[in-house]
């Protein structure tokens, strides 16, 4: 007894020695639940616990790489996106290019695959899966230097004699049809050739795209839409777009034809936009000044697995890249959406707000500087979770601006690198990280044991989640039995609140998580091995052993 005693409260290894993989750990503070990452430079995505650990992966073959995201849905499906590493010679080539989107079961069996990348589109960056299956998609359209001067394009802006607007597309996996499309072509105005198409004062046409704002340097890539979101109640469409220093809202309620023109759906405008904010210079209403918005990443609607009490819940939230050249900021903002009007009020020609309504950095500013990739996710217990991706890093800040949890992508060029190894930017680059709940319906009935760690020279015991208890035979709230089980363990939690149980391994391994109700619930230990485990529980500082004979 003595001996396990020592096992279990042997706390960590340094971390002031750690460079990569877990860096530091507040049990007592962080969001409990899974990680998902997608680094780049390398094909396979990974499912991590709190302590850094995998506890589930789908790999794929060596020659792909993220396109950029991937997304778990509730019945354990993956949705990935991904490209062929090789893409010298592809006729449409930017940052973050992507070229298929993949749907695979929890044991990373194909289900479903859509391929975009052609001479004439191609797909890029983010997707989104709708509540009715269907995944909206981003992707660049080749248009021709005489397309694009018809159109009004200033052709000082045509350096390389072509544009590469963005379009969505909406697909149906059932049957590969694509049943919705908007594309920011039919939304253009330009005041350089009254000769031209789409002329007109910009400054009056707010809901229209200025055909020659341009912050590329005349590159095809001309908007560079990273991320997008969906919002079922109001059935509209949230992108973010980077060169232009903005966000744009579109009516998704419209049909296509609705879509390509300015009338149409339930916000009446076609397919114009909605509502815009971060940069009223693109539309000739103010001046930088008046910038909030500056290359952001990860626009979304604040909302999932949070409930509508959040006081920040059904705002928007972005992480903004390029505030300064010395770091990056995390910023939520709400756009006063008016369900009465069914329209984003508008404030002496801009749309609100004027302020952030949340603004969050890191304490050592250096570590959030990114001038590209990178996510933000407010979690369910107030905490925010940041990652910051060119660097690979991400930590969990408190409403008190405390970091409580630390992780960095131990990877270099996609290789596991050796525990206490420094990384330059870019190395292990990370597009995003969201965190699921322990009780996401996808991880139900599934192995979520530890299956190591990405990083190379990781003692065991590093996680200091093995904080040691205040008595291993502590009786408390929290019982089970039979002891010692074969098949079955009733769980029983008498605390006021859920509790987090985690069990362990004698290696220190974390086996499984589970968030416990008041009450009893059922555990299946057919498949454990025989051995002894330990089972804590947060609230309660418990330890105890479960003997599997």
């Amino acid at each position: 007894m003595l001996f396990l005693f020592l096992i279990i409260s042997y706390a960590t290894t340094s971390f002031a020695q750690r460079t990569v993989g877990l860096l530091s750990y507040n049990i007592n503070k962080t969001f409990p639940g899974y990680n998902l990452i997608y680094p780049h430079n390398q094909p396979t995505v990974f499912l991590l616990n709190n302590c850094g650990e995998v506890v589930h992966s789908w790999p794929d073959e060596g020659i792909w790489r993220p396109g950029n995201t991937a997304y778990i849905l509730e019945n354990g499906y993956l949705v990935k996106t991904k490209r062929h590493n090789v893409f010298q010679n592809d006729p449409i080539w930017a940052g973050g290019g992507g070229a298929i989107v993949e749907i695979r079961d929890w044991n990373n069996n194909l289900v479903w695959q859509f391929e975009q990348n052609d001479a004439t589109a191609r797909l890029h960056h983010d997707i989104k899966v709708l509540p009715n299956g269907n995944i909206v998609m981003i992707s660049w359209e080749s248009k021709t230097e005489s397309e694009a001067i018809q159109a009004g394009r200033n052709p000082a802006l045509l350096p390389q004699g072509k544009l590469w607007p963005d379009y969505i597309l909406e697909v149906n996996p059932t049957n590969n049809e694509m049943v919705w499309e908007w594309h920011a072509w039919d939304h253009l105005i330009q005041d350089f050739d009254p000769e031209k198409d789409n002329y007109g004062e910009v400054r009056n046409h707010p809901e229209l795209i200025d055909l020659n704002w341009d912050t590329s340097d005349g590159h095809p890539d001309w908007m560079h839409v990273n991320a997008i979101d969906y919002n079922a109640e109001l059935d509209q469409l949230l992108i973010s777009v980077p060169t232009f220093h903005e966000v744009w809202v579109i009516d998704h309620s419209t049909t296509i034809e609705e879509a390509a023109g300015h009338t149409g759906g339930r916000g009446g405008r076609g397919g114009d936009l909605l509502y815009r904010w971060g940069n009223p210079q693109t539309y000739r209403n103010g001046t930088a000044a008046d910038q909030k918005l500056f290359y952001p990443h990860h626009i979304h609607w604040v909302g999932p697995f949070l409930d509508a009490s959040h006081p920040h819940y059904g705002k928007m939230a972005a992480f903004n890249n390029r505030v300064s050249a010395k770091f990056s900021t995390v910023n939520v903002f709400d756009p006063a959406f008016d369900q009465d009007t069914w329209s984003y009020p508008m404030q002496n020609g801009r749309w609100l707000p004027d302020f952030f309504d949340l603004s969050l950095t890191h304490p050592d500013t250096f570590q959030i500087n990114s001038t590209g990739l990178s996510s933000v996710q407010l979690l369910p217990n107030g905490n925010v979770l940041i990652c910051s991706g060119r660097w690979g890093y991400a930590f969990e800040l408190t409403p008190e601006q405390e970091i409580v949890w630390e992780y960095r992508t131990p990877l270099s060029g996609g290789s596991s690198v050796l525990q206490g190894q420094e990384l330059g930017i870019g190395t292990n680059a990370t597009f995003k990280m969201d965190r699921y709940p322990l009780d996401y319906p996808a991880f139900i009935d599934k192995d979520m044991s530890s299956k190591g760690v990405l990083e190379q020279g990781a003692a065991p015991g590093f996680c200091e989640r093995l904080t040691p208890a205040t008595s291993v035979f502590q009786q408390d709230a929290f019982t089970f039995y039979p002891n010692p089980a074969n098949h079955e363990v009733i769980l029983e939690w008498k605390g006021n609140q859920e509790t987090l149980l985690q069990i362990f391994n004698l290696s220190g391994q974390i086996k499984q998580e589970i968030r416990l109700a008041p009450g009893q619930r059922k555990l299946d230990i057919t498949s454990w091995k025989p051995g002894v485990y330990f089972l804590r529980v947060l609230n309660g500082a418990t330890a105890k052993l479960l003997i599997q004979p």
